[in-house]
């Protein structure tokens, strides 16, 4: 397994780390300073919310605003509704948005949560069955019912 970093511009380092911390996330404090956190999502996941003057020193590109400009959306299974639900219930509390309503297909449950600079998160629970055969099969199973 690779180690994969997600790089989010933050527009305030101090109400970015508050807000993840809020969703359960730790800080590792080794890579952590006045420009940068590493927020730490699991083993082998991180974000590095950088401000954004730091973030342009790493391209010649302009920076979005997330507000503004969807560029990416990382979204993360969760174990069941409920814990799709409890974390964007921590999230709004701690200044997230709600860009869009849950989306549920049955087999699928999704909620977005923005954070408070604008960069978009996504929850999501998938029932087993559909994990381990796809949608279609799990379509079929219901029509065939």
């Amino acid at each position: 397994m690779t180690k994969v970093f997600v790089n989010l511009p933050t527009s305030d380092l101090e109400r970015a780390k508050a807000f993840y911390t809020a969703l359960g996330c730790e800080i590792n404090p080794l890579f952590t300073d006045e420009n940068a956190a590493c927020v730490v999502w699991a083993e082998d996941i991180y974000f590095m919310l950088l401000t954004r003057e730091f973030f342009a020193t790493f391209t010649d590109k302009p920076i979005a605003d997330p507000n503004e400009v969807a560029q990416v959306s990382v979204s993360f299974s969760r174990d069941s509704r409920e814990d799709v639900d409890d974390i964007l219930a921590k999230g709004l509390a701690a200044g997230g948005a709600e860009p869009k309503p849950a989306q549920d297909y049955g087999f699928m449950y999704s909620r977005d949560l923005d954070d408070p600079d604008g960069n978009s998160l996504g929850f999501l629970f998938m029932t087993e069955e559909a994990a381990e055969n796809g949608p279609e099969h799990v379509a079929e199973q219901s029509a065939g019912s």
